[in-house]
């Protein structure tokens, strides 16, 4: 299991580019497509800027964000599954890890609210 989480937020962006690329575009999956790559490549950005935070006030608020882009991005993969079937073993793979790294960041803001 890697842990390191800068790698792995950063590969998860970089499957999530690869499945969008294999998406037939559409009216439907266009957009879907759109905020998919969006959302799962906030979560690697957002943990760099964490990594480099001024603050602990500023850490805790990029690792909340990237817990949020991370579920927003299980339901854009929810939502292409709908729309392109065809993919829905390489989307629940991808949603398998969105919900290990929605539970490392949950982790990771629980324990700073612990030490308040």
């Amino acid at each position: 299991m890697n842990y390191d989480l800068e790698e792995r937020t950063a590969k998860f962006g970089e499957n999530i580019i690869a499945l969008a690329k294999k998406v037939p575009k559409n009216t439907i999956t266009l957009p879907i497509i759109s905020q998919l790559v969006r959302a799962g490549t906030s979560p690697g950005a957002n943990y760099c800027e964490a990594t480099g935070a001024s603050s602990k006030k500023d850490f805790k608020n990029k690792i909340y964000i990237c817990k949020k882009e991370i579920q927003e991005t299980k339901y854009w993969l929810r939502m292409l599954t709908k729309a392109h079937s065809e993919i829905k073993e390489e989307t629940r793979k991808l949603w398998k890890e969105a919900q290990e790294l929605t539970l490392i960041f949950s982790k990771i803001v629980a324990t700073m609210e612990k030490k308040k």
